[in-house]
């Protein structure tokens, strides 16, 4: 099937049945740039039957081998890091030089992790002299993962090497939209040397292929990146077999500024949290809660350089690409119409320029938003920014802490007792202080409390998500 984005399973590409394939999308214009695989049960099956049968091979490796072999996998991202980002900005919309950044990373899992597991190493429990007690950490076997489509590239790469790195096998499900950079991780594995069946990637619809993984008796740890919603589907999924899950969920993070902050520079973090990818991020700073003396301010700031950004197609490279979809689109629409209070500073529509099928919306400001509006409230997924004025600190906690979600927080003050006394109080996986990382590098655990999930991926804590510990106890002499 010519222009078809198809499952690898076994290391190698395997044809599905005729007319089991839906278009891909150019989310800049509407075009089809091919056709993908729907893959279903069968498909599923062949990929766990692949992965489970690697897996006790695999896990034998020596980790010195498996890093030889993940740093080489590295390096062919790195080899092929401008057509995987030109897949990238066709399939998602970003601009080319966020997907460029997106390759560098992919890579840097794999280099990252390849390195850190040489490093892994159990622990000895003092019992008593004629005890010798130890821990193991050992893989789960076959890893199931689903993943969003806003960071494709790199959300397959960081669950790909942190699993493999850890001696378990992976079969990952990308998102409906935008599967073709994860089927090319995939036959790259196969080019470094991974053996056939450590990696496999079943292209497909959610209903279809990712509902058959997450409910397959033998995946026996599940990941998923994605919606709140489809996390709570997961989740079930997991509770029925008793297998664990890291969901990685939405998020409604708050820049909390201060009349003593850097305002240029909050300016700046902040507009670059925002739109970047589209605000198409679950960590993007989508909440303005500003001090009432430095609001207008920094309002004022934040519209001007929303006025300034440049959007086109991301293979165009501009500051601002299209969302992924329409559908996106229709569902940034109805928050921004949607919206009762608030000012409209700037944006609030699609622009007028971009051809019919395009799916872009311009960035839009919205200054003093009720809080308890939805679109202060709940994850729009565009560049779309609200905000909400307080007074003194304790009612700046309150409305950061003020939603369902707790992914991520900035803090901007010069005051740093402050900033440690808040950031102990906010109720968020992450917070930075004075700075904004949309996630934050490789080596940071991320993973968000209440709706935003549980579970840390990235940085050594995804090592302990991966395996199990055992514990042994031997009685001496």
């Amino acid at each position: 099937m010519p222009d078809t984005t198809l499952p690898v399973v076994g290391g190698a590409e395997i044809e599905i049945a005729a007319g089991q394939t839906y278009d891909n999308i150019d989310p800049a214009d509407g075009s089809v740039l091919g056709r993908v695989a729907r893959s279903g049960p069968a498909e599923v099956e062949l990929a766990v039957r692949a992965a489970a049968g690697a897996q006790p091979g695999w896990a034998e490796t020596p980790p010195e081998q498996r890093a030889d072999t993940l740093t080489r996998l590295a390096d062919l991202v790195d080899r092929d890091r401008e057509q995987l980002a030109r897949t990238e900005s066709q399939d998602t919309g970003k601009p080319l030089s966020q997907a460029r950044a997106d390759a560098t990373v992919a890579a840097r899992y794999f280099r990252y992790y390849g390195r850190v597991i040489e490093a892994a190493y159990g622990h000895s429990i003092p019992l008593g002299p004629d005890l010798h007690a130890y821990t193991r950490h050992e893989p789960y076997g076959v890893v199931g993962s689903v993943v969003a489509w806003n960071y494709p590239l790199q959300l397959a790469s960081r669950s790909m090497a942190a699993a493999a790195a850890t001696g378990n096998c992976v079969v990952l499900k990308p998102a409906d939209e935008t599967p073709r950079t994860a089927v090319a991780l995939a036959m790259l594995a196969t080019e470094a040397g991974l053996p056939d069946g450590v990696v496999n990637v079943v292209p497909g619809l959610g209903a279809e292929a990712g509902a058959a993984l997450t409910a397959h008796p033998e995946v026996a740890h599940l990941g998923f990146v994605g919606s709140t919603e489809t996390g709570r589907a997961v989740a079930r999924a997991a509770a029925d077999r008793v297998v664990p899950a890291v969901l990685e969920l939405g998020g409604k993070s708050a820049h909390v500024v201060f009349p003593d902050a850097d305002l240029d520079a909050a300016a700046a973090a902040i507009t670059r949290s925002i739109l970047q990818n589209a605000g198409q991020t679950c960590s993007a700073g989508s909440r303005l809660v500003v001090h009432s003396s430095v609001r207008a301010e920094l309002v004022a700031a934040i519209a001007e350089r929303f006025r300034s950004t440049t959007l086109g197609r991301g293979l165009d490279d501009p500051d601002l690409g299209p969302l992924v979809s329409t559908r996106q689109q229709d569902r940034v629409r109805g928050f921004v119409e949607g919206a009762r209070t608030g000012e409209l500073v700037v944006g609030g529509t699609a622009p007028d320029d971009r051809p019919e099928g395009g799916a872009f919306w311009l960035p839009t400001l919205i200054d003093g938003v009720d809080p308890a509006e939805p679109i202060a409230q709940e994850e729009v997924f565009g560049p779309v920014l609200v905000t909400t004025p307080f007074q003194d600190e304790e009612e700046a906690l309150a409305l950061a802490n003020g939603t369902a979600y707790g992914l991520i927080a900035a803090l901007w003050t010069q005051d740093l007792t402050r900033a440690h006394r808040l950031a102990a109080a906010l109720e968020a996986g992450q917070v930075f202080v004075n700075t904004f990382g949309a996630g934050g590098g490789v080596e940071l655990p991320f993973g968000g409390v209440k709706a935003s999930g549980y579970g840390r991926e990235k940085g050594i804590e995804a090592l302990s998500a991966f395996t199990q510990t055992k514990t042994v106890v031997v009685r001496l002499g």
